[in-house]
């Protein structure tokens, strides 16, 4: 008989309340088990110490006997100092779909668009302006003799 250490759900809907179980692997979840070894509170924060009850004796006894537990019931284990759990690493999970890819991609590309599209919409700004500023540099450059040969005349005016 393949034995497993599991979880087994009791509570009320939206409150989950699990049993650490000791159970045949063929039974239903919620079903008949042969030990019940502890408790789990999910709904009490982390650090709490009512949030895993276990009874590590019990626990010990069963791994002994080669019963495998669920990953859930490893990581307390684990925590508890029973039994040793590889970290597991998984970087392809959060890595995007195809579909996401595609989007980033085209959002991406709107972007560049828009980028040069306002870059060539600030330089054709720039021409103009720059056209009526070298306009008005010149005129200001006429001007400027203009008021020169004025002065040059009222001078020679006065020196009659």
């Amino acid at each position: 008989m393949a034995v497993a250490i599991r979880l087994s759900r009791g509570g009320a809907k939206k409150r989950p309340y699990y049993r650490i179980v000791v159970a045949d692997s063929r039974a239903a979840r919620d079903g008949k088990y042969l030990e019940q070894i502890g408790t789990y509170n999910p709904m009490l924060p982390k650090d709490s110490e009512e949030r895993v009850k276990l009874n590590e004796d019990r626990a010990r006894h069963w791994l002994s006997v080669g019963a495998t537990p669920s990953d859930r019931v490893h990581r307390f284990l684990d925590a508890a100092g029973i039994l040793e759990r590889a970290p597991k690493n998984n970087p392809k999970k959060g890595e995007p779909g195809e579909a996401a890819k595609e989007r980033a991609e085209e959002k991406a590309a709107k972007e560049a668009e828009a980028a040069e599209a306002a870059k060539a919409a600030e330089e054709e700004a720039k021409a103009p302006a720059e056209e009526e500023a070298a306009a008005d540099e010149g005129a200001a450059e006429d001007g400027a003799a203009a008021e020169a040969a004025e002065t040059a005349d009222e001078a020679e005016e006065k020196a009659e």
